[in-house]
């Protein structure tokens, strides 16, 4: 991260806080110039997002995008069902109105949700792949009539004064570039010269009203499939007890009805829902940010599980639409990402599901850490390191060749107990419920077995640095090349690569990867924020961590210059 502000882990403020009127004032009354580079609709590695303040996220963006996406799925034969779900910024409520106002005057047939609530993200996946037979004895269907697909109004942990709008095609994950290219580059088309005034819509009351208009129970079909994917014995007879905190996201209701449902020993701990987010510590720069990964944005949970007489055994936070993960344990606090995703590769795979594929393979992003790879190296199995974006898993875990595929920045899935898919989109609840299950089944907190896994395979030392870029910045960034790099040593050791491309897939990668024996880092753009990250690992020491990112920061100095 950069500069730690004065007030990070502290509570919000009134002077913190958006104006919720002004904010949906704005979202209406602001029309975007797409010849602005700021004001278009730009499709990052989950969808559109932006502050309808900025005129970046307004009604005219989501009816052009929502009327591409009508075009897009007519043009991929895509004719069934589309499931539509929102989280719980202050914008996600009139985009979906604004979305659904032009999928019902097209004819589109759209599954909103039954209780007029929120949905989170891997509920529209899990509904996408259930639909298009996920569970069918025939099998899962890709192609052909009556395919599935959905949107998610969400900018994920992104403060609260953002929106956000994704498109999930019938493989129920995030669409891939090809598709996200074709809508952003349609919906600039229907933006330009105020053509968007001229899509059909209906009146809101006229769409919900519509026959094409189904109201969907989410929330039990996702309850009714939890046993499928999640030892719930394991948690009941471990007698392990839970603090959820949805951090006023999108799975407030779902945590509740989880423990209800599945008769586990589980709390609530925050059940508000605040469009503002009042209640929240701030992040590491001083906003509000929904961030489940960040020790400023967990302050308070993690303040509650600290002492012997912490009231929970595994406190969990999810973001708004609650594809991340945030692990909390009374011994070892908030868990570095990194060090959950290893731990949870190493249970997994290491005899918790038998009845996955053999060769089914370990999915990592290649900013996350490389103790992935030493464990997989340990069990013997093959770790297919992608491109930052969730959409590389997709074909893996649909096909179960990829049993785990996940993120550095908390955001991770994997196939159900018999080793057929779950969601191909990231399930932050999921990823919650097996830390209780790791501890139920083992008696050990992730973090003491991921001490485990350091004290055998060895200590890293890891940190992301963000800093500030503008838009030509970022592009320059994107195309960072290996010429680039003249050095032969990293902080004292021969550079064994630089890369460009995934190893996994031959993928861009969007930016430059360098490694040696004992450490590596990576610089590339932001998909969602002006900034650039620099990631960088180290298994020698803290200090050697610190001279790999002097030498990053090198290299993007110079790139940036010239």
């Amino acid at each position: 991260m950069g500069r730690m502000h004065e007030r990070a882990g502290t509570p919000a403020q009134p002077q913190d806080l958006i104006d919720v009127d002004a904010l949906l004032g704005a979202y209406f009354d602001q029309v975007p110039d797409p010849a602005n580079p700021e004001q278009k609709v730009v499709f990052g590695t989950s969808g559109h997002r932006g502050s309808a303040f900025d005129t970046a996220f307004n009604e005219a963006h989501i009816v052009a995008t929502t009327a591409a996406i009508v075009e897009y799925r007519r043009a991929q034969g895509t004719d069934g069902p589309l499931f539509l779900g929102k989280d719980t910024h202050a914008l996600s409520g009139p985009a979906q109105d604004t979305a659904l106002e032009v999928l019902a005057a097209a004819g589109v047939r759209v599954c909103i949700d039954a209780r007029d609530g929120y949905t989170p993200t891997p509920a529209v996946s899990l509904a996408i792949l259930v639909e298009n037979g996920a569970v069918d004895p025939t099998g899962l269907r890709t192609s052909g009539s009556g395919l599935a697909d959905g949107i998610v109004v969400t900018p994920s942990h992104n403060p609260p004064r953002d929106g956000g709008f994704k498109y999930n095609p019938p493989h129920g994950g995030p669409a891939d570039s090809d598709a996200t290219r074709w809508i952003a580059n349609r919906a600039n088309e229907i933006l330009t010269g105020g053509a968007w005034r001229q899509v059909p819509r209906k009146q809101l009351k006229d769409a919900l009203a519509a026959d094409s208009t189904e109201r969907f129970d989410y929330l039990h079909l996702y309850l009714r499939h939890l046993p499928t994917v999640i030892d719930l014995d394991a948690i009941r007879s471990g007698g392990v007890r839970i603090g959820a905190d949805p951090l006023g996201g999108a799975a407030v209701d779902y945590w509740g009805a989880i423990g209800e449902e599945h008769r586990l020993d589980l709390t609530v701990v925050n059940p508000e829902v605040d469009p503002t987010w009042r209640f929240m510590t701030l992040d590491w720069d001083g906003k509000i940010r929904m961030d489940c990964s960040s020790p400023s944005a967990m302050a308070s949970l993690r303040g509650l599980m600290e002492g012997a007489d912490a009231p929970y055994d595994i406190a969990t936070g999810n973001d708004a639409d609650s594809d991340r993960h945030g692990i909390v344990t009374r011994d070892g606090g908030l868990m570095n990402p990194n060090h959950f995703l290893a731990t949870a590769i190493s249970y997994l795979y290491g005899g918790a599901r038998p009845d996955w594929r053999p060769d089914a393979r370990i999915g990592k992003t290649l900013v996350s850490s490389s103790l992935i790879d030493r464990v997989g190296a340990k069990l013997g199995r093959r770790v297919e390191e992608v491109p930052v974006g969730f959409k590389w898993f997709v074909p893996g875990l649909l096909s179960g060749e990829v049993g785990f595929g996940g993120e550095e920045s908390a955001g991770a899935s994997f196939l159900r107990r018999d080793g057929r898919v779950w969601t191909t989109d990231k399930d932050g609840i999921l990823l919650c419920l097996l830390a209780s299950e790791i501890m139920g089944a083992t008696g050990r907190t992730p973090s003491q077995l991921h001490r485990d896994l350091t004290d055998e395979l060895g200590e890293s030392w890891y940190a992301r640095v963000d800093a500030a870029a503008t838009k030509a910045q970022k592009d320059t960034l994107a195309q960072l090349s290996p010429s680039q790099v003249s050095a032969t040593e990293l902080a004292g050791q021969e550079i064994t690569a630089k890369l460009t491309e995934a190893p996994g897939n031959g993928a861009a990668i969007g930016g430059l990867k360098v490694t040696t024996a004992d450490a590596w880092f990576a610089a590339r753009p932001s998909g969602t924020e002006d900034v650039y990250k620099i990631y960088a690992e180290s298994f020698v020491s803290e200090a050697h961590l610190g001279e790999v990112q002097d030498a990053a920061r090198t290299v993007v100095a110079e790139a940036l210059e010239g």
